[in-house]
């Protein structure tokens, strides 16, 4: 065995470190040989005597890289024997293995099925600053493991670009090692302008490529989103003298080496990957690195209920990494689509998965292992919000209890390994053609649709029919060969023969994923819909499906407050009612009918908020009645009610005595009356049942109703609604003003030498003098100084506009 790379420095430390202890954090830069020399270093420890050691890797293209590699240094040709490898379309190991290398969702699995890890020494987290999902979930697990059943246990997290201080932290103040490596200079180059648009990206790409090739030595990596850029980036590329060649984790096996390998012919060698390629996978001769800026990254999806992939930048600590591989043999040149400008505001680290993605399969994870999310270690807490969207989706789907346990039906699902809605549709099957169905649809639904003409059909049955056989002018053969692949998978999950027909009800399936997207027909328009959430969605009045009376929808796209169904079969009532028992409600009642805009008494068999059955009641109760329409009124904002001055004067006057005397005085603003229709305006509405009866009620008298004997005469005698003037006149006061306001003719304030006090002067009051013709001449809350002040300003022009009026010099003491 080799010792020939950087990282053989660091192992006596790392060596001592796991003897002393059972955990640590090793840092050494790409290319270092962590990933492969490490482990077979580790199992030959005294601790891992008979016991494996366990290598978790994020992504299947660097495990079976790094398994191979280590059976070429174990000289063995393959994994399967020192060696083993375990990803979710590979097996290679045997009773002989000792280092067995495995994806994240894979361990996940293995410790629910397997709790203990017996016969295993070690788990060795690499590439762990990724800050995937699964190996935070992972690590947490194997820490409660090791807190509880195997102390023994131990952890190791590895990286190029690790926190290795806050890993430390996460590992019990674990002893970090670190590896300087050997790297040699690399030049930095950045685009003068950035792109567009990320669509612009390959035809950026393929320019770059080919000056670079012109302007460097040695091989080249580029790197790209996905796929679909590498895809049209080799279209760009056709011509070139160079081997084009791509990296990504849909391909096969053989196609893959090739990227990893050195070209056959001796040609040089363009490597087209995606951020497989970023660490902890060697790519032989590449001095020359091009760097797309864009990744992808997991997002829920709210039109589909999944977590999906969408394109964002890269951050500055993922730049870096990037253009290490160009200083892997020699000297190099990194080559960025971007500006500098740019790079200066990017992000310094990617935002870990767990704060920016879907919870449920971890939240079904975690309890399928029996703990709670507050008890176990994760360096970032998942957020409470995501969480508790998860549980509650999770009892929608059967998966957890009301107590958050989870169930029977939860613990198949968390051994499909797939999104629980979609594990939720597998594990509805009842046979195995229904196994088939749902092994398609769940295929399906993994990917983007087939159909890619924005106005297709939505029935999901026209894209089943494209799995087996049928045609379409606007179909994407490569992705419905991806769905066929996935499919495959699903069916071997499920114990089904790859030949078996798909049969049964694609709505039922559906339905049993996404309850919350059963829709049901609103009234008599075509294409209007309910969804069980509560949500509006709707269909082209075209649409074949725009008819159907019930709908399971699988994907929609939001538009404003409602949203556009996209993909969805027809569900029959009587297969609802079989799957769903303990949804449907019969309840008889009174319910307000916006379109007659009045309450109707009806007996109903609802699902959610869908009505699934009605028919009218020949008697309702009074109450009923009267509730749902003050239910209905409070609804639409009170606005029915005749909301008359006298009434907006009664609701100021005790708004402004709860605000000097406190809450013994009720809350009247218009949200509290909304909130409390039932309380207050219910009992005065027996024997009526329309929104226009409303406009007979005297709101003004049933505020005022609402105050015992003895408040009402305190609120007359604080705030009074008239005040009295002199020569036996009185005044208005206007509360709903923000300073209540009494508004007069000066002449009839002559002898009123100062404003009486409101409730013991503790609620301001200003007076609005008038002009004989009614129009505003000053404003005073201090009449009595400005009697003495202001007032002679105001004589001298009211004198000679209105001369045949009395002015007198000292109002306050004329009578």
């Amino acid at each position: 065995m080799s010792f020939d790379l950087p990282v053989a420095e660091a192992l006596p430390a790392l060596r001592e470190a796991l003897r002393l202890g059972t955990n640590a954090v090793l840092v050494a830069p790409p290319g270092a040989g962590k990933t492969t020399l490490v482990p077979l270093v580790l199992k030959d420890e005294p601790w891992a005597s008979g016991a494996r050691i366990l290598v978790l890797e994020p992504r299947r293209v660097a495990a079976r890289a790094a398994a191979r590699r280590m059976a070429q240094m174990c000289g063995e040709a393959a994994p399967g024997g020192t060696i083993g490898l375990a990803t979710r379309l590979d097996r290679a190991f045997s009773g002989s293995t000792r280092v067995e290398v495995v994806t994240e969702g894979l361990l996940v699995r293995r410790l629910q099925s397997d709790p203990g890890l017996d016969g295993v020494a070690a788990v060795l987290f690499d590439e762990a600053h990724e800050r995937n999902i699964d190996t935070d979930l992972a690590l947490a697990l194997c820490l409660d493991l090791q807190r509880g059943l195997r102390p023994d246990l131990r952890l190791l997290a590895m990286s190029a670009t690790l926190d290795g201080a806050a890993f430390a932290r996460l590992l019990g103040d674990a002893p970090v090692i670190e590896s300087l490596g050997r790297a040699f200079p690399v030049e930095i180059r950045h685009r003068a302008r950035d792109l567009a648009d990320a669509r612009d990206l390959p035809e950026a790409m393929a320019a770059a490529i080919r000056e670079a090739l012109r302007a460097h030595p040695g091989d080249l990596l580029a790197f790209l989103p996905g796929w679909g850029e590498i895809r049209r980036t080799q279209e760009r590329l056709a011509g070139l003298d160079a081997l084009v060649v791509p990296l990504h984790g849909e391909l096969p096996p053989a196609e893959q080496d090739i990227a990893l390998n050195p070209a056959a012919d001796g040609r040089r060698k363009v490597v087209l990957a995606t951020p497989i390629a970023e660490t902890s996978l060697t790519v032989p001769g590449v001095r020359i690195v091009v760097d797309g800026g864009f990744r992808r990254a997991p997002r829920l999806d709210a039109a589909s209920g999944l977590t999906r992939l969408v394109t964002v930048r890269i951050s500055r600590a993922a730049a870096e990494q990037r253009a290490g591989r160009a200083g892997r043999t020699a000297p190099g040149v990194a080559i960025r689509l971007w500006t500098e400008a740019l790079h200066r505001g990017l992000p310094p680290a990617d935002r870990p998965e767990i704060l920016e993605a879907e919870l449920s399969s971890l939240v079904l994870d975690i309890a399928g292992w029996g703990a709670r999310i507050e008890d176990l270690a994760f360096l970032d807490p998942p957020p409470a919000g995501a969480v508790k969207a998860a549980q509650a989706l999770l009892r929608d789907l059967d998966a957890l209890d009301a107590e958050g346990r989870i169930t029977p039906t939860g613990r198949r699902m968390a051994r499909l390994g797939t999104h629980p809605r979609l594990a939720r549709m597998l594990a509805a099957a009842a046979d195995a053609g229904e196994a088939a169905l749902a092994a398609d649809l769940a295929a399906l639904l993994e990917e983007r649709d087939p159909i890619r003409a924005r106005d297709a059909p939505a029935d999901v049955r026209l894209r089943l029919d494209l799995l087996h056989g049928a045609d379409r002018a606007d179909a994407d053969r490569a992705t419905i060969h991806r769905i066929r692949r996935a499919a495959a998978l699903h069916r071997r999950r499920l114990g089904v023969h790859g030949g078996t027909a798909a049969q049964g009800d694609a709505g039922a399936l559906l339905a049993a994923g996404f309850p919350d997207r059963i829709a049901a027909r609103r009234g008599t328009m075509d294409g209007a819909f309910r969804l069980a959430s509560g949500q509006g969605a709707r269909l082209p009045a075209s649409d074949p499906l725009a008819k159907s009376a019930l709908l399971a929808v699988a994907d929609l796209e939001l538009q404003g407050t409602e949203a556009r169904i996209r993909m969805a079969a027809p569900l029959d009532r009587t297969v609802l009612e079989a799957r769903f028992p303990e949804r449907l409600r019969r309840e008889e009642g009174a319910a307000f009918d916006a379109r007659a805009g009045a309450v109707v008494a009806r007996r109903r068999l609802m699902f959610g908020p869908l009505v699934l059955e009605e028919a009218p009641l020949p008697h309702a109760d009074p109450a009923a009645v009267a509730a749902a329409l003050a239910d209905a009124a409070a609804e639409r904002g009170l606005r029915d009610l005749n909301w008359t001055e006298a009434a907006r004067q009664a609701q100021a006057r005790i708004l402004w005595m709860r605000r000097v005397e406190g809450e013994d005085w009720p809350d009247v603003s218009d949200a509290a009356l909304a909130a409390t229709a039932r309380d207050w305006l219910a009992p005065h509405l027996h024997g009526r049942s329309r929104l226009s009866d409303l406009a007979a009620l005297n709101v003004a008298a049933l505020l005022l109703d609402r105050l015992p004997w003895e408040r009402r005469r305190a609120l007359d005698a604080a705030l009074p609604a008239r005040i009295a003037l002199p020569a036996g006149r009185s005044a208005a006061v206007d509360y709903a003003r923000e300073v209540p306001t009494l508004e007069a003719r000066a002449q009839h304030l002559f002898g009123l030498a100062a404003l009486p006090p409101l409730a013991g002067g503790r609620v301001p009051l200003q007076v609005a003098l008038l002009s004989p013709a009614g129009r505003p001449i000053a404003v005073t809350g201090d009449l009595a100084g400005f009697w003495k002040g202001g007032w002679a300003d105001v004589r001298k022009e009211m004198r000679g506009r209105y001369p045949k009026h009395a002015w007198p010099e000292d109002p306050g003491a004329a009578g």
